[in-house]
């Protein structure tokens, strides 16, 4: 982040904790819950919270037989929310402030300007049980990717995760959610711009339609669990949530629809995601498969004179599964396994990854040490080993 950049963030910081100080009343604050306002003529209230995460991570590299580690600030976040003007009319700011967060290899594509904005959406419930939310934020995608990194059962998210995700987008979304007795159904429909976030230029190439149905045969998870890493809540009863969405990238300019590279062809891509979250009393599993193909004369776009692929779109499938047991001590046990297959015609290769986490809650989410490590098998290489150790402080 720039010089000038990190001055305006830290000023408008300042200015807002002096401001609210003063003129506001804080209430229900506690670690994990931010700092909390309510104007004085209710016409406004706004919830403060920020977080961070340190990470390690080692491995040894098999081609010098040696250990490549480092140490970072894998995210940091500030986050502000709300209502405006009614409680109907909620808001949602998030930006980040790691290089994790918000590096960018596309400066062309992002007016020359660090890519600080993780969420700005505003969502305005203007029926029962349906919501219009307006602005940038997390497409209803994968199960995985929609729950929040600061509440992860393992360190970070799964290889599906990453080739697959379809991430941040800017443009419009409708949810509707009703019940049939003890039955919860919600649907999600969204038409966004299709290139990720933060993006100054012109669209690239067509729009991007999303579309989820997800089904609580059991009824609710409680605190929103269907949603959150490992059984924190412990549900009293069984819960099962059951989850499929599809994306269609008009005319993707990405590798990766909204991530990855901007290429020198466009393709519409599709995705499908199924997704699955179990959680009874501590335990908890989640299983997810997904599956990208690329229309409109595949996914390889270009070739070198030798007639190997330089440019790709991300294509293929991939299915994650993983559980976990919550110990009434707050020590979490989980296990996972990742395999992901390209396809064919591309240069990108298979794997398989097979994760062993240990995690500590001290409180729930917001304050703890999770640890995995990682056997990473692809066809033709030796098998490579990661380990990772990170601490979680959300205020």
């Amino acid at each position: 982040m720039n010089t000038k950049l990190k001055g305006a963030v830290l000023a408008l910081f300042s200015l807002f904790i002096l401001g609210t100080a003063e003129a506001q009343s804080i209430n229900n604050s506690k670690l994990g819950k931010g700092l909390q306002f309510v104007a004085a003529d209710s016409s406004f209230s706004l919830k403060f919270g920020t977080r961070f995460q340190m990470l390690y991570q080692g491995g040894i590299n098999n081609s010098t037989n040696q250990l490549d580690d480092r140490f970072l600030i894998r995210r940091a976040r500030l986050k502000f929310e709300g209502f405006a003007y009614s409680p109907k009319l909620e808001y949602k700011i998030e930006l980040g402030l790691s290089n994790s967060d918000i590096g960018s290899d596309i400066p062309s594509m992002t007016n020359n300007a660090d890519n600080i904005i993780l969420d700005a959406v505003a969502k305005w419930n203007f029926s029962p049980g349906w919501e219009l939310w307006v602005g940038q934020t997390k497409l209803p995608g994968n199960r995985e990717r929609i729950i929040s990194s600061q509440k992860m059962q393992f360190v970070d998210r799964s290889l599906l995760n990453s080739r697959f995700n379809i991430d941040r987008d800017a443009g419009l979304q409708l949810h509707h959610e009703h019940a049939f007795g003890n039955v919860i159904v919600r649907e999600i429909g969204s038409i966004s711009m299709g290139e990720g976030r933060d993006i100054t230029v012109n669209n690239a190439g067509g729009y991007d339609y999303t579309a989820k149905v997800e089904v609580f045969p059991l009824g609710a998870f409680q605190s929103d669990g269907a949603y959150v890493g490992s059984d924190i809540s412990r549900e009293q009863t069984p819960k099962l949530a059951i989850a499929a969405a599809y994306d269609f990238n008009d005319n993707a300019a990405r590798s990766r629809g909204q991530l990855g590279s901007f290429l020198s062809d466009e393709r519409d891509l599709g995705t499908l995601f199924v997704d699955a979250m179990f959680k009874y009393r501590g335990f908890s599993a989640m299983a997810e498969y997904a599956n990208s193909t690329a229309h409109s004369g595949g996914p390889v776009v270009s070739r070198t004179d030798a007639g190997k692929v330089n440019e790709t779109f991300v294509t293929g499938n991939a299915f994650n599964i993983q559980g976990g047991y919550l110990f009434p001590t707050n020590w979490e046990v989980a296990g996972r396994y990742t395999t992901y297959n390209p396809a064919a015609v591309t240069s990108l290769s298979s794997q398989e990854q097979y994760t062993l986490g240990l995690s500590k809650y001290i409180v729930g989410h917001s304050l703890k040490v999770q640890s995995d490590v990682t056997l990473q098998d692809q066809p033709g290489r030796e098998n490579s080993y990661q380990f990772r150790l990170q601490m979680e402080v959300a205020l």
